[in-house]
């Protein structure tokens, strides 16, 4: 399997990080999947920034970090704070936040490097963040004051500045806050202990999200329903149907995880001479230089009844499990990867959890498992992350069924 398994970090860029981190002294916090420099930074004599200072960085490329990103955004103006996400790999997620000590600092960077070409092919995306700094609280306890909300909001969380109490419900009898904090760092850090915080202190389950203007159209309430899409993420304002990649075609039997296997009917036989979970895992096949039938070539030879499939590699430089899964399938023709994948729940850290079912044509049976990524910026940046974390699961269960 070690053909099969990439490495998922680019070593010369994590060497140079790391020398930046030695030649300038600066020290980067690793805290609940992302990593933070400054808040404030030890040299900082500017004021405590306030609304409408933070800005959101998108299009970052996975394999670029604090090295090249804070020297640019501080070229602009000088950094309370900058927040650049993190997967488990150690690459980070596409996007990052950057704090300024006025709006004017961020209005700066927003006109100077939106679009900014930081690599060929690729430019930045800068805005105005949103900095959402209210938590609405539901299915709280009756009898619960406010006096005794902010205590206990206190205990688990900083920057409490204020809770209004308020009633709801067809007839007003249910409970609920609205939580306000000082800044959208510290109402996220809240929204991830405050479920777990307040079964373990109090013995009572509550529902935590963000508050936001405005209700749900119709239109927003129907694309929740996407398997993909969790409570609290936005999802797109149009609605469009998810790619093909997890738009599956199956016989009913397969409809349900639990379902019996697909009469054999329905089911292609593996090639006689390799099995597809052996296919995965051995070396490929050294296939002879095939020239275009157009110049006279002979064609190439059938064994089977199929023709030997002439798929392209993915380069190593991608280190994108989906692309090495998918070449290897098709490579030795037991088919092209189906995902289904579907969100479970939001665990206590803020992870987001998800099962998924892979289909590959030839093999008898679907691989199932679970796994979880922390929340992305939009719905079309999470499915990518939660389908090239399925991709490696389903590469490591292959290696251990091997």
């Amino acid at each position: 399997m070690e053909g099969v398994v990439v490495q998922v970090l680019n070593p010369l860029r994590v060497r140079a990080l790391e020398e930046w981190l030695k030649t300038t002294s600066i020290t980067l916090t690793q805290i609940n999947g992302q990593r933070k420099y400054g808040g404030p930074p030890p040299d900082w004599r500017g004021p405590h920034p306030g609304p409408g200072c933070e800005v959101f960085i998108s299009q970052i490329p996975r394999d670029v970090y604090e090295d090249q990103l804070i020297p640019l955004f501080l070229s602009v103006a000088p950094l309370y704070e900058f927040r650049l996400m993190m997967n488990f790999s150690g690459q980070n997620r596409g996007f990052a936040y950057a704090k300024y000590g006025t709006p004017a600092g961020a209005t700066a960077a927003i006109q100077t490097l939106n679009h900014y070409q930081l690599q060929e092919g690729v430019r930045l995306v800068v805005r105005k963040s949103t900095e959402k700094r209210q938590l609405w609280l539901a299915d709280l306890p009756a009898s619960m004051g406010r006096g005794e909300l902010l205590m206990v909001l206190r205990m688990l969380s900083d920057g409490v500045e204020g809770a209004t109490i308020k009633a709801a419900g067809p007839k007003g009898k249910e409970v609920c806050a609205l939580v306000h904090y000082s800044s959208h760092y510290a109402a996220s850090m809240a929204k991830k202990v405050l479920v777990q915080g307040f079964k373990k202190q109090l013995g009572i389950c509550i529902s935590v999200r963000w508050m936001t203007s405005g209700s749900k159209s119709r239109q927003e309430e129907h694309l929740d329903q996407n398997p993909l899409n969790p409570p609290g993420l936005k999802p797109p304002v149009k609605p469009s149907p998810l790619p093909p990649r997890f738009q599956i075609n199956r016989p009913t039997q397969l409809s349900n995880y639990l379902d019996p296997l697909p009469p054999p009917s329905l089911r292609p036989p593996p090639p006689p001479s390799l099995s597809p979970l052996n296919a995965l895992l051995s070396p490929p096949p050294q296939y002879k230089q095939q020239f275009p039938q157009a110049v006279g070539s002979p064609g190439p030879q059938v064994r089977n009844g199929m023709a030997p499939v002439t798929a392209v590699r993915p380069p190593l430089s991608s280190h994108d499990a989906v692309s090495q899964l998918k070449w290897h399938c098709e490579l030795y023709g037991i088919g092209v990867p189906l995902y289904d994948v579907r969100y479970h729940h939001t665990g206590p850290d803020g992870f987001l959890h998800f099962n998924y079912r892979v289909i590959i044509p030839q093999l008898p049976i679907p691989l199932c498992g679970s796994v979880q990524v922390l929340p992305g910026p939009s719905i079309s940046s999470m499915e990518e992350e939660v389908q090239r974390a399925t991709a490696e699961q389903v590469i490591k269960t292959m290696c251990q069924q091997s």
